[in-house]
């Protein structure tokens, strides 16, 4: 399986409004260097949505370049559009990606059926394995579990990134889908449970700050040793909570700014943390030994 284990849901890095490429590939080595089995770019933690399409393009280039095919980088190339899809789909394989992440088209609310012919579509004209993307509270709509399935039997889909919270959804695409099909925790505080209930791994937020934590607790699960998964899985639940004390990536990049990382810097409509709720977090990742 291409796709498996600790994926990061990497941020995009800025300095000065543009893409600060040297904190980037910094972080794509420390990644590696901790266990993160797949670097997946331009997803929301990544901001994607106010990427233009050339800065997506290099932001797959300098992930492919840096990671030098130690891990395989998945790239977010979804749209509310089809026709937008496809378009940056093909753009982000050229820049080299191994795959792609593609979410539920948002704000237009398609049926069920319109969200099966918009992967269907995509699919039918580019060559790259298909990770989808269901997240209903940024997307507002809910791709149900029969559509999971149902796209499962096309080929080059290859897994569901499950942030929907929905246990039961996630239970019913693992009995119904093929071994080889896989679903992925979009959630950190359900990471393990997902694993548990057949998951083949996380595409993670909170893998951004702990990368060695997030990778140990799927490595310890695939070997058998639940009771130390599920140790790390409940010793790292308030950090999970940290990274949502307001939109994500805010805490997020905010950790890694004051762990020395990267700037704190966002494009608008995204804005830095307020005085109490940045309080919080830099009680949190004191508490964790993280600045």
């Amino acid at each position: 399986m291409l796709f498996s284990g600790s994926m990061v849901a990497i941020i995009t890095p800025f300095k000065d409004g543009r893409i600060d490429e040297d904190s980037f590939r910094k972080l794509i080595d420390w990644q590696i260097s901790c266990g993160t089995d797949t670097i997946v770019v331009c997803g929301t933690t990544g901001e994607a949505a106010t990427l233009t399409v050339t800065e997506r393009e290099r932001i797959v280039q300098i992930a492919v370049e840096e990671v030098s095919g130690r891990v395989p980088v998945m790239a977010g190339a979804g749209s509310n559009s089809t026709d937008d899809a496809i378009h940056l789909s093909h753009t982000l394989k050229k820049a080299g990606a191994d795959g792609l992440l593609h979410v539920t088209p948002y704000y237009n609310k398609p049926t069920q059926e319109g969200l099966y012919q918009h992967f269907r579509a995509i699919t039918e004209v580019i060559d790259l394995p298909v990770v989808l993307y269901n997240v209903p509270s940024r997307t507002g709509i809910n791709m149900l579990a029969e559509t999971s399935i149902r796209l499962s039997m096309i080929d080059s889909i290859v897994g569901v990134k499950e942030a929907s919270g929905n246990m039961d959804q996630v239970r019913e695409i693992v009995k119904n889908t093929p071994d080889e099909f896989g679903i992925y925790s979009g959630e950190d505080a359900l990471n393990l449970k997902i694993y548990k209930a057949g998951g083949k791994g996380c595409i993670s937020v909170t893998a951004n700050i702990v990368p060695d934590k997030i990778s140990t607790v799927w490595d310890k699960f695939i070997k058998g040793n639940i009771d130390e998964a599920t140790e790390i899985q409940d010793y790292l639940q308030d950090l999970n909570d940290a990274m949502f004390l307001v939109t994500n990536p805010i805490p997020v990049k905010t950790s890694l700014a004051l762990m020395g990382k990267c700037r704190e810097e966002f494009r608008l409509p995204l804005t830095p943390m307020g005085d109490d709720e940045r309080n919080q977090l830099e009680s949190k990742l004191a508490k964790y030994n993280l600045t």
